[in-house]
């Protein structure tokens, strides 16, 4: 499951997340009769394991985190295309030196989160310097 930007910003990260998972149940094509999470506590009537480090403990929630992993890496690449001054292919949307760089000198784009302190002042920077009409760079 997915949580778009605009719904983290919304919802907060937690319940973002409890959204997404929500969908991903929805579209498996075999009904789970029970769910392991790492750590993440879901309002579900199925039984539910849901202890810290099950990907350490578990291999299932292991090679589901890494699939996890895998496809957020997979549409970081495919909107590094749409988006290349921002770098997503190369540090996959984690506030590396370079993201944060590309951040201070562009400014957010839709996919950034607002609610993130980092993207929030880049935002609130190039708001102020497009108001001095400087180019936003820092």
């Amino acid at each position: 499951g997915v949580a778009e930007a605009g719904e983290v910003d919304a919802l907060g990260v937690l319940r973002a997340t409890h959204a997404a998972a929500g969908r991903a149940l929805e579209q498996l094509a075999l009904a789970p009769q029970a769910l392991v999470t790492d750590y993440l506590h879901l309002r579900t009537a199925l039984p539910l394991r849901a202890p810290a480090k099950a990907d350490r403990d578990s291999p299932t929630v292991a090679a589901a985190s890494i699939l996890a992993k895998v496809a957020r890496d997979r549409l970081m690449t495919e909107l590094d295309a749409a988006y290349p001054q921002y770098g997503f292919a190369r540090h996959k949307g984690y506030g590396t030196a370079d993201h944060l760089e590309a951040l201070a000198r562009h400014g957010p784009c839709p996919l950034h989160r607002r609610s993130f302190a980092p993207v929030a002042h880049a935002a609130l920077f190039r708001t102020q310097s497009s108001d001095k009409n400087d180019p936003g760079l820092i």
